[in-house]
C-alpha cells in the first residue's frame, strides 16, 4: 500500500490521487460524516484518508457489529450508514448489518475491498464474488473497476440507499483500483459530476408518491364512518418523522393509537389515547385501521383472524407499492408517512370530527388498559429477591424516566428481557427504542448502542440486555471506552438463553448427558469485570438497593458501564419457539 504521505507526481497532468483517496473525497463531497467498520487490506488507507478530511470512523472488533451499527445509524439519522470492510471474510461478516437494514428498511452502504480484478478465478488472497454474495441482501450492488467510475459509484449507492423504500447498497473496490491514480483536476470534475448526479436522483425520489385527494377523501370518509377506529405505527412512521402529524390526527379525531415496538415515543406510552395495554382488544375488536409505516407481517400477525376482526376495513401507508399490493388492503395511501398524513389532516381540518372521551370505543380501550396496566403495576411494586425480572426492569424504568429531556435512548435485546422490556419500559420521545426489530436479531446490542451514542451525542444510551444478546457483541465494550460514549449497558444475568437448565429428565440422557445444557452459561458470570478490563467501570447487583445506587451513579457519570444484575435463573420462560414468537 503506497505511504499516506505520498501525494505522486505526474510532470504532464499535475498533482495525482490515488484509488482511496478518490473514494474518501466522493464519501465526503456526497455528504457522508460518520463511517463504521474493521480495517485491513485493502481498505485501512480508505479509513484514514476518510478521517484526514473530516469523517468520524468507529472501529469496531467486529463487522457484524459495525454492520449493525450503520444500520441503526442510518435509521436514527435518515442518512445512509455507511460501512467498510476488508474483502471476502469481512464482506461476509458484514452482511448481517448488510441485511438487518435491509429487512428492517434501513439506509446502509456496505462498501468492501476486493482482490485485483487480473487475479480473480486464480485463488487470490481472501478472493470472492462479492457482487453475486451480496445480491441477496441488498437493493443495488456495484463494483467500480476503474479508478474514474468511483465518485459515480458512490453517489449511487448512497442515493439508492434512501430513494423509495430504504434499504442496502454495496460498493465494492477492488485492491488495484484503490491503487490507481488520477490527476486531480480529472477528479474534481468526476466530483462535481457526481455531485449533480446525486442531486438529481434526489429531486426525482422527493416526490409524496402516488396519493390522490380522492384517496385522502376516502380514507377520511373510511375513519369518519367507523364505530372502532385504530390507528396503527411503525417505525416507518419514526423514519419519516411523522410524529407531529400523527400527533394532529390522533388529538383531532380522538381515535386510538397502538405503536409497534420500535413505533414506540412517537406519542408518548402514557398518551391517554394509547392502547398499547389494551392490544388485543384494540387490534381484535377494531373495524376500521389505518396502518402507517408499519408491516402486516408477523409483529401484526399478518393482519389476519384469529387476532384480527375478519371484517375489519385497512388503510395502509407505505412508500412501497409493492409492500401495500402484497397485502391488499381496503385501501392503499402510497407515499411518504409524514406527507401523507399532512393530507389526511389537511382534508379533516375542511370538516372535522372527534369520537370524544365518552365514545363506546375509547371508553372500552381505556377501560382495558386501566385494567392491564393495574395488573402489571401490582407485580411491578413487590421487591422481589433473587430478582425476577419485573423488579429490576420497574428500577430501571423509573432510573429512565427520572433523567427527563432530552429522554434516553434504550436498546433492548434477549428473550425474557425485551420481551418484559417491551411491556414495562416507558418511551416519551421518538426514535428512542432500538430492538430486534422485523427480523427479530439477536447480537444488535452495543452495535446500536454506539450508534445511537454517535448519532445522538446529546441523549444518554441505556442497552437493557439479556446476557445471550449481550454476549454476542459484548467485546465491544472495549469500542465504548475507547471512545468514551455515554453508554450504560445493563445485563440481566440468568446464566443462560431464557435462563439455567430447562431440560425435563427424559431430555437429560445420552453420551453427552454430563455437559451443560444447550442453554446454560456459567452461573454467575463476572460480566461487569469485562469492562473493567479496559478502563471503564462494572457494577454487581443483587438487590433493590444495589441497583438503583449503580443507575444513579452511571447515569450521572455518563461514562461506559456494564450493570451485572443478578436473576433468579429460572425466572424467565423459553419464547423462541414459533408459537411464542417475541
Amino acid at each position: 500500500m503506497a505511504d499516506l504521505d505520498l501525494k505522486p507526481q505526474n510532470s504532464q497532468n499535475g498533482p495525482q490521487l490515488d484509488g482511496n483517496q478518490l473514494v474518501a473525497k466522493s464519501l465526503s463531497r456526497l455528504g457522508v460524516t460518520h463511517m463504521f467498520g474493521v480495517v485491513g487490506i485493502p481498505v485501512t488507507s480508505v479509513a484514514t484518508r476518510a478521517v484526514s478530511l473530516g469523517i468520524r470512523f468507529i472501529a469496531f472488533h467486529n463487522e457484524q457489529s459495525a454492520g449493525y451499527a450503520a444500520s441503526a445509524f442510518g435509521y436514527l439519522t435518515g442518512r445512509p450508514g455507511v460501512l467498510l470492510t476488508v474483502s471476502a471474510p469481512g464482506c461476509v461478516h458484514g452482511l448481517a448489518g448488510l441485511s438487518n437494514g435491509m429487512a428492517n428498511t434501513w439506509p446502509i452502504v456496505m462498501i468492501s475491498g476486493s482482490c485485483d480484478q487480473k487475479d480473480a478465478g486464480r485463488g487470490d488472497f481472501q478472493e470472492l464474488d462479492q457482487i453475486e454474495a451480496v445480491k441477496p441482501f441488498s437493493k443495488l450492488s456495484v463494483k467500480a473497476r476503474d479508478i474514474k467510475e468511483i465518485p459515480g459509484c458512490v453517489a449511487n449507492v448512497l442515493e439508492r440507499a434512501v430513494s423509495g423504500r430504504p434499504g442496502g447498497c454495496y460498493l465494492d473496490l477492488p485492491t488495484d483500483v484503490l491503487h490507481q491514480t488520477i490527476s486531480e483536476s480529472e477528479a474534481e470534475k468526476l466530483l462535481m459530476s457526481a455531485a449533480e448526479e446525486q442531486s438529481q436522483l434526489q429531486k426525482l425520489s422527493s416526490g409524496s408518491g402516488n396519493v390522490v385527494s380522492s384517496d385522502v377523501e376516502r380514507a377520511v370518509s373510511l375513519l369518519r364512518e367507523a364505530q372502532r377506529p385504530l390507528i396503527v405505527f411503525g417505525k416507518g412512521a419514526a423514519y419519516a418523522r411523522a410524529e407531529d402529524e400523527l400527533k394532529k390526527l390522533v388529538e383531532t379525531t380522538g381515535i386510538p393509537f397502538l405503536p409497534t415496538p420500535m413505533g414506540k415515543g412517537l406519542l408518548p406510552d402514557t398518551h391517554e389515547l394509547a392502547a398499547t395495554a389494551a392490544r388485543s382488544l384494540a387490534i381484535g375488536k377494531c373495524d376500521v385501521a389505518v396502518i402507517v409505516g408499519a408491516r402486516l407481517n408477523w409483529l401484526l400477525h399478518f393482519g389476519e383472524p384469529p387476532k384480527w376482526s375478519k371484517d375489519v376495513k385497512f388503510i395502509l401507508v407505505d412508500i412501497d407499492k409493492e409492500e401495500i399490493d402484497l397485502r391488499k388492503p381496503e385501501l392503499s395511501l402510497v407515499g411518504d408517512a409524514k406527507k401523507v398524513l399532512e393530507m389526511i389532516n389537511k382534508n379533516i381540518k375542511d370538516d372535522p370530527f372527534c369520537l370524544g372521551k365518552s365514545h363506546p370505543w375509547v371508553e372500552a380501550i381505556s377501560k382495558k388498559a386501566r385494567e392491564n396496566v393495574s395488573k402489571m403495576e401490582a407485580q411491578l411494586i413487590k421487591d422481589v429477591v433473587p430478582f425476577n425480572f419485573m423488579t429490576p426492569m420497574r428500577i430501571i424504568r423509573d432510573a429512565i424516566l427520572g433523567v427527563g429531556s432530552p429522554a434516553p435512548i434504550v436498546v433492548s435485546e434477549g428473550a425474557n428481557t425485551m420481551d418484559v422490556g417491551r411491556a414495562v419500559l416507558v418511551q416519551t420521545e421518538p426514535r428512542t427504542r432500538l430492538d430486534a426489530g422485523t427480523w427479530g436479531t439477536m447480537g444488535v446490542g452495543l452495535g446500536y448502542c454506539i450508534a445511537a451514542a454517535v448519532a445522538s451525542p446529546d441523549r444518554l444510551v441505556v442497552a437493557v440486555e439479556g446476557d445471550s444478546g449481550f454476549g454476542f457483541s459484548a467485546i465491544e465494550v472495549e469500542t465504548l471506552v475507547r471512545y468514551q460514549l455515554p453508554v450504560i449497558v445493563i445485563v440481566f444475568n440468568n446464566g443462560g438463553v431464557y435462563g439455567g437448565d430447562r431440560r425435563s429428565p427424559d431430555e437429560i440422557t445420552g453420551p453427552h448427558k454430563e455437559d451443560p445444557a444447550p442453554t446454560s452459561f456459567v452461573p454467575g458470570a463476572g460480566y461487569h469485570i469485562l469492562i473493567e478490563a479496559f478502563g471503564g467501570t462494572g457494577y454487581l447487583v443483587a438487590t433493590p438497593e444495589e441497583l438503583k445506587s449503580a443507575l444513579a451513579e452511571s447515569f450521572a457519570a455518563r461514562k461506559p458501564a456494564v450493570i451485572n444484575v443478578i436473576i433468579d435463573p429460572y425466572a424467565g420462560a423459553e419464547s423462541g419457539r414459533m408459537q411464542h414468537k417475541n
